[in-house]
């Protein structure tokens, strides 16, 4: 792979975009605004926002926005929520999902230790209220570890999310200092192969790429996660977001990142997105797109009520 790039200077004409707003677009931001609802997509500004929405896909950030844990990649904050959480997330999640007339949405969550089941449950119960109330929507449950525990992990598949994520971030070498010393290659790995191996979940990681991995030490990653059957990974560049962050080692070029994604569908993923502004959520509907093409208007799980 191209070792030139110089992190100092400025990004990559690959990594520049323009956003372009119209009508429409304002109208949606504005009625979320009033009814006090928000997507990770509009508070994280990310860039591909108007393409997953034109998608009918948006991710949502669920309990609250302190994390208890402190990667060193990650710019949301971190501190002690103290054991609160907000009841009329649940609502407001499945509000969203109407107003937006979502096909597929990604719930997500920051950290929260401080919580006995690590917040499984409020997850589990955004969860159902949207498929209650939005049947034909397909939800996928961005996760924390729940720090590998089996109960609060089988709190969270119980609700029949259509894909559990947890996010491997990066190589093994590099998982600390990149990750919170309460997160874990290998606690991963357990999340991954219990959604798959207990609850027959679809499976989803994402790995950031940038940060001074090998190709080799990829292609073992790669390897480790088909092992406990990971369903489908995604790959992006990761830019730091301020100077008290990891500095950037290098950026990827799309022509790197096509040959990711070649490396991981030759690893045996069922389906890879990978590029330079791929996040974990980054269209996520495709992968829904790619099952009901392949197996034919796929039938949506029968959810559980409690």
């Amino acid at each position: 792979m191209n070792e030139t790039l110089n992190p100092g200077k400025p990004k990559p004409e690959w990594l520049k975009i323009s956003q372009v707003k119209n009508e429409e677009w304002n109208d949606l931001r504005s009625q979320l605004k009033r009814r006090g609802l928000h997507t990770v997509c509009e508070e994280a500004s990310c860039p591909n926002i108007r393409e997953c929405w034109s998608a009918r896909t948006a991710t949502i950030m669920i309990l609250g926005d302190v994390c208890t844990r402190g990667c060193r990649f990650c710019n949301v904050k971190t501190g002690n929520p103290a054991g609160f959480v907000e009841a009329r997330e649940i609502l407001h999640a499945s509000e969203l999902v109407g107003l937006m007339n979502l096909r597929y949405v990604v719930i997500t969550s920051v950290d929260r230790d401080d919580l006995e089941d690590h917040g499984a449950g409020h997850f589990a119960r955004v969860i159902e209220r949207i498929h209650c109330d939005h049947p034909e929507v397909h939800v996928e449950a961005l996760v924390p570890d729940f720090d590998a525990v089996d109960w609060r992990m089988d709190i969270l598949a119980q609700a029949r999310p259509y894909v559990v994520a947890q996010n491997m971030e990066t190589v093994r070498r590099l998982t600390y200092p990149v990750r919170d010393i309460r997160a874990g290659y290998e606690k991963t790995l357990r999340c991954l192969e219990y959604y798959k191996s207990r609850h027959g979940l679809r499976t989803k990681t994402s790995l950031m790429v940038g940060l001074g991995e090998t190709l080799d030490e990829i292609r073992e990653t790669l390897s480790d996660l088909r092992a406990v059957g990971t369903d489908i990974v995604t790959f992006g560049q990761y830019l730091q977001p301020s100077s008290r962050h990891l500095p950037v080692e290098r950026y990827y070029t799309p022509e790197e990142f096509r040959e990711l994604k070649k490396i991981a569908y030759e690893a045996g993923f069922s389906f890879v997105a990978s590029g330079p502004f791929v996040r974990s959520s980054y269209k996520a509907s495709d992968y829904l797109d790619f099952v009901e093409h392949r197996h034919g208007q796929e039938k949506h799980p029968v959810h559980s009520q409690r």
